[in-house]
């Protein structure tokens, strides 16, 4: 893992948020994207080299709103970039972690990635992040 690559907040009210991160950081967003197949409408944010990326549920089944609804708004999770994320998973698995989805799926902002399950990384969802080139 070469660095964190942004700290996933769940939120309620996304445009309510942005207004409220854009206080805290002097400047706005700069990217909205929804994810569909997840659920999720996202807004990334930079504060010098960190990212924050904001989630708003889009359906009432997704993920997020299943997180706000058992925990309430706040942290979601951290995001680590990898270089090789196939290769990580493996390895990650060899060393008993638990992978919610050992294919990588489409993630906002052009990356593929995938998650670390919270009951073998100490209550914290870990999400890998590798930049699609398939893209580009």
């Amino acid at each position: 893992m070469n660095k964190i690559e942004h700290i996933g907040i769940a939120v309620k009210d996304l445009e309510k948020s942005n207004q409220l991160f854009a206080s805290l950081f002097g400047k706005s967003h700069y990217k909205i994207e929804e994810v569909i197949s997840e659920g999720v409408k996202t807004s990334f944010f930079k504060s010098g080299p960190n990212k924050i990326e904001l989630l708003e549920a889009t359906n009432p089944n997704s993920p997020i709103a299943k997180f706000i609804e058992k925990k309430g708004e706040g942290i979601h999770h951290i995001a680590f970039a990898v270089d090789d994320i196939i290769s990580e998973i493996k390895r990650l698995k060899k060393e008993g972690f638990t992978v919610l989805n050992e294919t990588p799926k489409k993630g906002a902002d052009n990356k593929l990635v995938a998650f670390l399950h919270p009951k073998t990384t100490n209550g914290v969802l870990i999400e890998l992040c590798q930049e699609d080139n398939s893209l580009k």
